[in-house]
């Protein structure tokens, strides 16, 4: 099988990224760019991230989570800790996520290091989901193989008759992730594939070198 995608072409030309527009803290423009995002009627999730770790077996792997809550500090997201990815965050912390908003042809990527939350923090957080995640959290034994369907759908019968009229606490298993950036590069598209590219790097002082990217 062929499929020749060398004419699928696209002119980028909404927006410019200059640096006399950017603050010397670069969570201060992820935050504009991220609300602009968010606001904006032609991007459903503004939230959804690529998250690539490098995995137990060596290989690198990408997969999407969504974002929860960003501070000063970094970008935190939930999930299971035994899953592969808690798994393979765990052992090697180096990661990087990234969002691709094609509406405003705007990229980010961020480089940092993952660290597990305070558990209260994971507490409070799944005290405000919906019953029915809480009990996906306890039904699903994630990134691990499963028979069928129907196994998945008896042990979600499971958890609901366990917790029916109680309240569901949180699985010591499944808590949340901040990653402290060290790198973030801010990516807007450009007529003739001149993008603008403008990367901070986090200095030993806490301070940011901000530097331009050839496209």
């Amino acid at each position: 099988m062929s499929n020749d995608l060398s004419n699928h072409r696209k002119s980028y030309e909404k927006q410019a990224l200059l640096e006399s527009n950017c603050p010397k803290n670069p969570i201060e423009l992820f935050r504009d760019w991220f609300l602009n995002a968010d606001e904006s009627d032609m991007i459903s999730e503004a939230n959804a991230m690529n998250i690539a770790s490098i995995g137990l077996d060596g290989f690198p792997k990408n997969r999407i989570v969504l974002l929860k809550k960003y501070t000063w500090e970094g970008f935190i997201f939930y999930t299971n800790y035994t899953s592969e990815k808690g798994k393979a965050m765990l052992a090697n912390n180096h990661v990087c996520l990234s969002f691709f908003w094609p509406a405003l042809e705007q990229q980010i990527i961020i480089k940092g290091n993952a660290e597990k939350i305070a558990e209260n923090l994971s507490d409070g957080y799944f005290e405000s989901r919906p019953d029915g995640s809480k009990l996906g959290a306890w039904a699903s034994d994630q990134s691990s193989v499963v028979s069928s369907r129907n196994e998945l759908d008896e042990k979600l019968k499971t958890y609901q008759q366990e917790f029916e009229g109680k309240e569901i606490p949180r699985p010591s298993h499944w808590g949340g992730f901040i990653v402290k950036p060290i790198s973030i590069e801010f990516w807007q598209g450009r007529p003739n594939r001149m993008h603008d590219r403008i990367r901070y790097t986090l200095l030993e002082d806490f301070s940011w070198k901000l530097e331009r990217l050839a496209p």
